[in-house]
C-alpha cells in the first residue's frame, strides 16, 4: 500500500517567505523568526513553543526539551534560535525566563501568535491562511517527504501512535530523534 502525503498547509517556499518577512536585524524580528522555526522546523505546538525556557534549548547538542520529550534542531532552527538567544543575552533578558518573550522578558500570549502569523503572511504576499498549527503540520509533511521514519516523526512531534500494535514496537530514543533532525536538509524554495 502506497503512502501519500497530502500537500502541507504551508509549503517550504511559503514558510521561507514568511520567515523572510520578519526582520533579521530587529529584536522582535529575531524573536519572531525563532518562533517560526520552532513551529515549522521543530514542529512544536504553539503552547509548547511559548512555554520553553531558555534552559530548554541546547544549541551545541541541537536539542529542545519539551515537557516529556527531547526534540532535535536542524541547521536552520539552530541558527535562528541561536540568533535570538544572542540578542536576548545582549538585551540582558535573563537566563531563567521564557525563551520566546517580550523585550521585557515577559511571556508572549497565544493571541499574539494568532495575530502575528497572518500579519507576516500578508506582508510576505502569501494568499494562503497561515497559522501556528499549519506550520507544525508542514513540519510533519516535510519530514515524511524526506523519508524520515514515522516513529521518528511521532517522537519529534510528541504524538502517540494510534495503532494497538504500536505499544509492542520499539520507540526511537532521543539520540535517534535528534540525529534525524540534525541530518535534515535545508529547506529549499521551489
Amino acid at each position: 500500500m502506497a503512502v501519500t502525503v497530502q500537500s502541507p498547509p504551508v509549503s517550504a517556499t511559503e514558510a521561507l517567505t514568511l520567515l523572510g518577512a520578519s526582520s533579521d536585524r530587529t529584536s522582535t524580528g529575531r524573536r519572531n523568526r525563532a518562533l517560526i522555526v520552532l513551529l515549522w522546523r521543530v514542529g512544536l505546538r504553539p503552547g509548547e513553543a511559548l512555554a520553553l525556557g531558555v534552559s530548554d534549548v541546547d544549541l551545541e547538542a541541537r536539542t529542545v526539551t519539551v515537557a516529556d520529550r527531547v526534540c532535535g534542531l536542524d541547521g536552520l532552527g539552530a541558527a535562528e534560535v541561536g540568533r535570538w538567544m544572542e540578542r536576548r543575552d545582549e538585551m540582558d533578558l535573563g537566563a531563567d525566563g521564557p525563551l520566546i518573550s517580550t523585550l521585557r522578558a515577559k511571556p508572549l500570549s497565544q493571541a499574539y501568535v494568532r495575530e502575528l502569523l497572518p500579519r507576516l503572511a500578508e506582508r510576505a504576499g502569501l494568499e494562503r491562511r497561515v497559522h501556528a498549527m499549519g506550520l507544525r503540520y508542514a513540519c510533519a509533511a516535510e519530514m515524511a517527504g524526506e523519508g524520515i521514519a514515522t516513529e521518528i516523526i511521532e517522537a519529534q512531534l510528541g504524538v502517540r501512535p494510534q495503532s494497538s500494535v504500536a505499544r509492542y514496537l520499539p520507540m526511537p530514543d532521543d539520540e535517534d530523534v535528534v540525529a534525524a533532525m540534525v541530518a535534515r536538509p535545508a529547506p529549499a524554495a521551489r
